[in-house]
């Protein structure tokens, strides 16, 4: 098992709030975060899928006030929104009582459910956090390592990365779609045939980071563009895919203003491309597409919760595939080649002399770090996260 970047934070977090909440799509070990968190102290858990369990929790508070004392683990919480309510009367009981923090480690795999499930009857009583799939640093180069390009080829998923053969986990991947289609996504309401869901999930896949028209989309499937928009917003609360907006700003150019969509996993993204093998990927036409949803998800997943991603596009051409602003005015400019020889593009020294960024990165595959004369910084993608995790740690 690998050690996770937010075990310590998730940790923290129970020593200052009543109750903490973990998201992340299916699969992605939350669960074995939680058992881990919870190690180091009297708990119990509960599985709201379970039947055995739900009946537990159909009548809450004398089952629960029976565990003072003990961190209430809850998966699956957001099958049972009448629960958050019960809740909301024990932390506060507890809380007259002196007890503050540390009752209740909730999981969820529906962001949008749990976030509206619990935030009136929650309020000031949870605090929320996100769990990805495994990222760079915590796999390559540590003990059990992971090689880098195994990592992007079946993404981080750990029933995907630590499959015994390429098959084995492109099979776990095809499973986790089909499941994730014929499962999930009815359960919350979406009447949609699988296989029409199917095929959107798929073009959405070939035009990976590419600016979102739901009109396009909704010729070709036959739907309103409303429900495709509605669709890809659903994608986006199951933390499947991510919506990077476009940075706005009076520069005095003309921006363009649709968001760009990524999976989030290039596994799931490879599944769905019918990329089997390194080499297949390597000659596929998608490949700089590829790489770069990779990297990017990996770069703002180290940047943390508190830095907000966006890209940047004049309708003339400059462009910045990722930009980070840690604060008013204090950006990072990213672009990112699939290149041991990377040139950046004259709209990228264009774009980046618009936004005013502070640092000039080219995230490319090559091993070293260095910088040109025109103080662009080029770092291997390793690097580039060993930044961003300084910062995190910086008081």
């Amino acid at each position: 098992m690998y050690s996770r970047q937010s075990l310590s934070l998730f940790a923290s977090y129970l020593t200052d709030f009543s109750s903490v909440a973990i998201l992340g799509p299916r699969q992605v070990g939350k669960t074995t975060l939680a058992l881990e968190v919870a190690s180091s102290r009297p708990s119990v858990y509960l599985d709201a899928e379970r039947p055995e369990d739900r009946r537990i929790l159909a009548d809450p508070v004398e089952y629960l006030n029976a565990q003072t004392g003990k961190l209430v683990i809850i998966d699956e919480v957001q099958r049972m929104p009448d629960l958050f309510s019960s809740l909301r009367g024990i932390i506060d009981f507890r809380r007259r009582g002196g007890e503050n923090a540390g009752h209740f480690l909730l999981l969820g795999s529906a962001s949008r459910d749990l976030l509206q499930q619990s935030s009136e009857s929650l309020a000031g009583r949870i605090v929320y956090g996100e769990l990805t799939p495994l990222v760079v640093d915590e796999v390559v180069g540590v003990p059990k390592s992971v090689e880098l390009d195994q990592l992007w080829l079946r993404g981080g998923f750990p029933g995907s990365l630590l499959a015994g053969s390429g098959p084995s986990s492109l099979t776990w991947r095809r499973n986790f779609i089909t499941q994730y289609l014929e499962r999930d996504i009815p359960l919350l309401g979406i009447r949609t045939p699988t296989e029409t869901m199917r095929r959107m999930w798929t073009m959405l896949a070939t035009a990976q980071g590419c600016q979102f028209n739901a009109s396009q989309y909704a010729a070709s499937l036959g739907l309103s563009p409303n429900t495709i928009s509605s669709h890809v917003d659903i994608l986006c609360d199951l933390m499947l895919m991510r919506r990077l907006l476009p940075w706005f700003a009076n520069t005095g150019k003309r921006l363009v203003k649709s968001p760009k969509l990524y999976w989030r996993d290039c596994g799931l993204l490879h599944a769905m491309l019918g990329i089997p093998t390194q080499r297949d990927l390597l000659s596929h036409i998608t490949l700089g597409a590829s790489w770069e949803t990779f990297v990017i998800e990996q770069l703002i997943c180290a940047a943390g919760a508190h830095v907000n991603p966006w890209y940047y596009r004049t309708t003339a051409g400059a462009e910045i595939d990722l930009l980070l602003e840690f604060a008013p005015g204090r950006l990072w400019a990213i672009e990112v080649k699939h290149s041991s020889k990377p040139v950046p593009s004259k709209g990228f020294h264009f774009a980046s002399a618009d936004v005013g960024a502070q640092r000039r990165i080219v995230v490319y595959t090559g091993r070293h770090r260095y910088s040109d004369s025109n103080g662009v910084e080029y770092l291997p993608l390793v690097e580039a996260l060993s930044d961003l995790r300084a910062l995190n740690k910086l008081p």
